[in-house]
């Protein structure tokens, strides 16, 4: 194991305490890359002004440079630091705030879920996006087509997208930049009214941020939702608790992100560490999820844990700000589940390969 694969090893957690005892910020010779996987040097590493998203001399992928997907690339607020990231958030953050819960419950409920392998796997990966596209202004079949396209586009994401995928994400950002263009000429939802209102940058800003609230919701949420399912098939005494609680537990204790990185833009001293310019630091975010010094009792998971602490929505001025949003899609989602009667004890799964992603893909024993 090293600490890229360990985000889908069956169990990482064992791993990433060998590492924080190591020390908080490691160089991995084969990775060639800093490990910070201690709560202290994560949060560290999160705040310091020299950390950056991107590396600064390939903003863009080169393997997206070209086409559509790399121009929306370029323009997401997580992808950007400074003034390219302050302008999209400053607008989104705070509409997601104001979000109705009960309006997302509704839009849930509303969706079709079947408790077979393919059910779960729309209600995982395409039922939240199909949600914020409800809550965007989009018909339901606007919506569809909406969370179709988004799974063709979140391959421009990965390095492990091969040249027909990321054929396929271009293509798609194409027609989500169609769609959008068309929505906000005729906006009337509350959100997107709420987010048009304090944005100060371009239309393509926003269209591209707009397509990376959906891209962001896809493979974290699924995420969030598998790996829910997976703690409750182990833990059947939390069926009937409240899902907010669970859901607020599981992203702490085994969440869909599972580290990120950060690419350093000039020499700097972290945690008593000198890194050099160009260096790339891995953040393991479920590693500091799982430090003593941030959670008492780490390992054990608690819906009730009083003073949770977590790095898995980010931290300071990248800290996702869909994280209300996500955790509500999340728990009604998994509550339907539930109350639409899926077998937890005949689950089984694989981890969806990824590089940093842990989301877990259900088959039933005995299909």
């Amino acid at each position: 194991m090293d600490p890229i694969n360990a985000a889908t090893h069956t169990d990482p957690y064992p791993y990433y305490a060998s590492l924080r005892a190591q020390g908080g910020l490691v160089f991995h010779q084969e990775l060639k890359l800093w490990v910070a996987s201690s709560a202290r040097v994560v949060c560290a590493v999160l705040a310091h002004a020299d950390c950056r998203v991107r590396p600064a001399q390939e903003p863009v992928p080169k393997a997206i440079a070209g086409g559509m997907a790399g121009k929306v690339f370029g323009q997401l607020m997580r992808m950007n630091d400074g003034e390219r990231q302050r302008c999209p958030r400053s607008a989104i953050e705070p509409a997601l705030e104001l979000i109705n819960k009960a309006e997302v419950r509704a839009l849930v409920a509303a969706r079709l879920i079947n408790v077979d392998a393919d059910g779960l796997y729309k209600a995982m990966f395409r039922g939240p996006v199909c949600v914020v596209a409800a809550l965007l202004g989009f018909t339901p079949a606007q919506g569809r087509a909406i969370s179709a396209l988004t799974a063709d586009f979140v391959a421009c994401l990965s390095p492990l997208s091969n040249d027909l995928q990321l054929a396929a994400a271009h293509a798609a950002a194409e027609q989500l930049r169609g769609y959008f263009i068309e929505l906000l000429a005729e906006a009337d939802s509350a959100l997107l009214t709420e987010i048009q209102r304090r944005f100060e940058g371009d239309e393509e800003a926003l269209i591209a941020n707009l397509i990376g609230l959906c891209s962001q919701t896809y493979e974290a949420t699924a995420g969030l939702i598998g790996n829910a399912l997976v703690a409750l098939k182990s833990r059947p005494d939390l069926r009937e608790a409240s899902m907010e609680a669970v859901l607020a537990e599981v992203q702490r204790f085994d969440p869909s992100v599972q580290n990120t990185r950060r690419f350093v833009a000039q020499s700097c001293e972290i945690d008593g560490v000198r890194v050099e310019a160009g260096d790339v630091i891995l953040l393991l975010l479920a590693s500091a999820n799982r430090d003593p010094a941030l959670n008492e009792h780490p390992d054990q998971f608690l819906p009730d844990r009083p003073n949770r602490r977590s790095f898995s929505f980010g931290s300071g001025r990248h800290q996702c700000p869909g994280q209300i949003l996500a955790m509500e899609i999340a728990s009604a989602t998994v509550r339907e589940i539930l109350d639409h009667g899926v077998n937890l004890e005949r689950l089984a799964w694989h981890y969806r390969p990824s590089l940093n992603g842990r989301m877990p893909m259900f088959s039933f024993v005995g299909d």
